[in-house]
């Protein structure tokens, strides 16, 4: 694919029904993932508009995820779907990890570790996590013989040489985000909620091997300060998390393969937990009390993102006047109504300064008359994910199918109606 993106017209054709504005921005941003994907590896570039070597670990699992969905929905073959996914796995096989835990960024053609910051140059607990959801959405999906028996075997592999245990530092009632063969646990990066990180807790509580203890989750994840809140914002009482919800990709990441509908523990009923998150960040976005340009019922979504000056998580107490597409799209199953509405005016009104080749670009603030023109797998991943849970539940179908995810559900304490019955 071409460096350069030429706008789209698509958006000036006449108004698309709700159905099928929602499969085009899911087809048109699966491009990222299969168009755009780096041709040595298959797996996900990190960002349109940068280093084309650096794949994004946690990005390649909401492109296998895309995947799924392409091959469900019919636009790719099946064939087409397994042999990439082959690709894909046998790259990851080779490539560098540590407790068989892979590192933030991968260079996509020699599959050696992309130091992500100083002392950051190891395994990443917490993108490995990411990259296994989607992986095991497909390990799921294609339950036939020959070549996908293959597949699925070999994803098993990858999942079973994680040492998730490895990572509580020798016992201890916490899971750490990294370590390094160079820098040790100089990073002494604790895991505690509430954030983007469950799906990793359900992962290595439920693991066949080298599983973590339920104490981690109860004494470490859900110990933080941040994680209980059960206080009102804009009117809606969220249930965990710092005030003001956070960014809005907690709703998400873990939620692309983790159906939390009825899914609830002593913490917190994880649908009303997302769908309050939901609820406040748009709520605030319309109150708009910085008196942002654009902002409305038709134009929110606080989440991390690129911005005006670099990289940024936004969310209410971090406002800076940008809204990234994937906020609003992704919480589609919460918030239909304002979603579709969004999606409405930034395609419909917006269309050509935000609408491109690999869907939406990452960001943009009106105020600062600031558009992207980059696409970062990580926000372009949850867009497809999370519109097509809400259209079928596909991914949460098959997520919630598997048995260590519904083992370490299970034994951290959750229940939900979808692990009654396989």
């Amino acid at each position: 694919m071409k460096k350069s993106q030429g706008k789209m017209s698509v958006h000036r054709a006449g108004k698309l029904s709700d159905e099928a504005l929602l499969d085009l921005v899911q087809r048109q941003t699966f491009r990222y993932f299969w168009d755009f994907a780096h041709p040595a590896s298959g797996l996900a570039r990190d960002r349109f508009g940068g280093n084309d070597e650096w794949i994004a670990v946690g990005g390649s699992g909401f492109g296998a995820m895309a995947i799924v969905v392409a091959a469900e929905r019919g636009w790719i073959a099946r064939e087409e779907a397994v042999d990439r996914l082959h690709r894909m796995v046998a790259f990851l096989e080779k490539a560098d990890h540590y407790h068989g835990v892979f590192p933030h960024f991968l260079n996509g053609t020699t599959g050696r570790t992309i130091r992500f910051g100083r002392k950051d140059d190891g395994a990443d607990i917490v993108e490995t996590a990411l990259l296994l959801q989607g992986l095991i959405a497909a390990q799921v999906y294609f339950d036939g013989e020959g070549r996908e028996a293959w597949l699925r075997g070999r994803i098993g592999g990858l999942r079973r040489a994680v040492e998730w245990d490895w990572f509580t530092r020798g016992g201890r009632e916490a899971l750490y985000w990294h370590w390094s063969p160079n820098q040790g646990w100089a990073m002494n990066h604790e895991i505690h909620g509430w954030n983007e990180c469950l799906i990793l807790l359900v992962l290595a509580a439920g693991a066949g091997q080298n599983a973590i203890a339920p104490a981690v989750y109860h004494n470490g994840f859900a110990q933080s300060r941040t994680f209980i809140n059960q206080r009102p914002h804009e009117g809606i009482e969220l249930p965990l998390g710092p005030d003001g919800g956070g960014p809005l990709f907690f709703a998400h990441y873990s939620f692309c393969g983790l159906d939390p509908r009825g899914l609830r523990d002593i913490y917190a009923d994880y649908w009303q937990q997302n769908v309050a998150h939901s609820r406040i960040n748009h709520d605030y976005c319309v109150r708009n009390p910085k008196g942002y340009a654009g902002y409305g019922p038709d134009c929110w979504g606080l989440t991390a993102s690129d911005s005006v000056d670099g990289y940024s998580a936004h969310a209410p107490d971090n406002d800076l006047g940008v809204i990234a597409p994937t906020a609003a799209l992704s919480s589609l199953p919460y918030t239909p109504d304002e979603s579709i509405r969004a999606l409405r005016h930034f395609h419909d009104d917006l269309g050509d300064r935000i609408w491109r080749d690999l869907g939406f670009v990452d960001a943009f603030s009106e105020s600062a008359g600031w558009y992207a023109k980059t696409h970062l797998a990580i926000d372009q991943g949850p867009i497809i994910a999370m519109i097509e849970n809400h259209r079928s539940g596909l991914l949460w179908r098959l997520v919630m199918q598997d048995e260590e995810i519904r083992r370490g559900l299970g034994r951290l304490g959750f229940s939900s109606p979808h692990l009654v019955s396989a």
